[in-house]
């Protein structure tokens, strides 16, 4: 492939698929053998770049960074780590907002592996259901723990509480700093990145600025 075209596809940023773009026979292996494979070529890189990986500081590099991609910082790609989403009727007929804040995001960026790291704020409005509010910080962890983009994480998560709360009254803001941008390309290291997904009520301006204005009251 010539470099042109592989500047052409560097470029490419962009996905339609609301999904995280997995390959039919993702877990045909077992997490050692993703491990064994990636211990090898992650060994290899190394050496491209020159480094010595007999050295006893290095020896053990391609196996730590191996175990923590597939047992840490990816271990959302897997659907059995889902965590299960308890949720209860809503026996005190609570209709107002309930909103819970300042979620940590830890997840990389799927362009570079690079980390992304910031706050989620989510508010639902509850029908017949609410949700243990642990459970909300458990989906943002469980999505973010795979190669991301902003965007889709943002989905992701109102999609699946949507689903969960039965019902279309939910928001999710997320505010995060990319080191793609802060480590490399334009090195800026103060920007952040906010998205903002929502359905039913806060597509109403009025319900989106209840929220948006109860959050920085919180964060100021």
């Amino acid at each position: 492939m010539d470099k042109e075209r592989m500047e052409l596809i560097g470029d490419l940023h962009l996905s339609e698929n609301a999904k995280t773009p997995m390959m039919s026979d993702a877990f045909a292996k077992s997490e050692e053998e993703k491990i064994k494979n990636i211990q090898h070529h992650f060994k290899k890189i190394m050496e491209e770049l020159g480094l010595d990986v007999t050295d006893e500081s290095l020896s053990g590099t391609p196996y730590r960074v191996a175990k923590m991609y597939v047992k840490e910082l990816f271990y959302g790609l897997n659907p059995k780590n889902k965590p299960r989403l308890s949720t209860f009727p809503n026996k005190y007929k609570y209709s107002k907002m309930l909103i819970e804040q300042q979620i940590t995001i830890d997840s990389a960026c799927e362009h570079h592996f690079l980390p992304i790291t910031g706050h989620a704020h989510i508010a639902y409005i509850p029908k017949t259901k609410v949700i243990g509010l642990s459970k909300i910080n458990r989906l943002v962890d469980y999505y973010a723990h795979r190669p991301q983009v902003q965007e889709r994480l943002a989905i992701q998560i109102l999609q699946d509480l949507q689903k969960t709360l039965e019902t279309e009254d939910v928001i999710v803001m997320l505010v995060a700093k990319h080191l793609c941008v802060s480590s490399r390309g334009i090195k800026d290291k103060n920007s952040v990145t906010t998205t903002l997904e929502y359905g039913g009520c806060f597509h109403e301006k009025e319900y989106r600025n209840e929220f948006i204005h109860t959050i920085n009251l919180k964060t100021e």
